[in-house]
């Protein structure tokens, strides 16, 4: 599962997500990816679920980037705890994405493949994506 080797600060506040990514939005890597539509924040255990689902459906042919890392810690509270007596203990990690962000990118596969494995992929994830191809990629010729 994605966690940091290592935090400064064992908690952080939750902290709001507006507007669009400032980075990160275009792709740097591969010449297919999958962009979020809105704002969320996605674990490192929906990250590595997706992950498997695209080098399934590869078969191991191509290269797979995860453009995102899981490296807000996320707290929570036992059940049935009353208010106060201060914040819960770390959960787990999380990766919060705005509008535009690119979160998986592949490169060395067809137009069919790369689609069909990111579909797959989106399956996976807690947010609305969007399918893109770069823009100098022709799709007459099969990968």
């Amino acid at each position: 599962m994605l966690q940091p080797k290592k935090t400064k600060f064992r908690r952080q506040q939750k902290g709001r997500m507006k507007g669009n990514a400032q980075r990160g939005h275009e792709l740097a890597f591969g010449s297919f990816g999958i962009k979020t539509l809105e704002n969320k924040w996605i674990t490192g255990r929906q990250i590595e679920a997706a992950r498997i689902a695209v080098t399934r459906y590869m078969q191991r042919q191509g290269q797979v980037w995860v453009r995102i890392f899981p490296d807000k810690p996320i707290t929570k509270k036992p059940a049935e705890v009353r208010m106060g007596k201060g914040k819960g203990s770390p959960e787990g990690f999380v990766a919060p994405v705005t509008p535009g962000r690119i979160l998986f990118e592949i490169e060395g596969v067809s137009y069919d493949v790369a689609k069909e494995a990111l579909r797959l992929a989106a399956q996976k994830l807690p947010v609305t994506t969007k399918f893109i191809v770069r823009r100098d990629y022709d799709l007459t010729q099969n990968a």
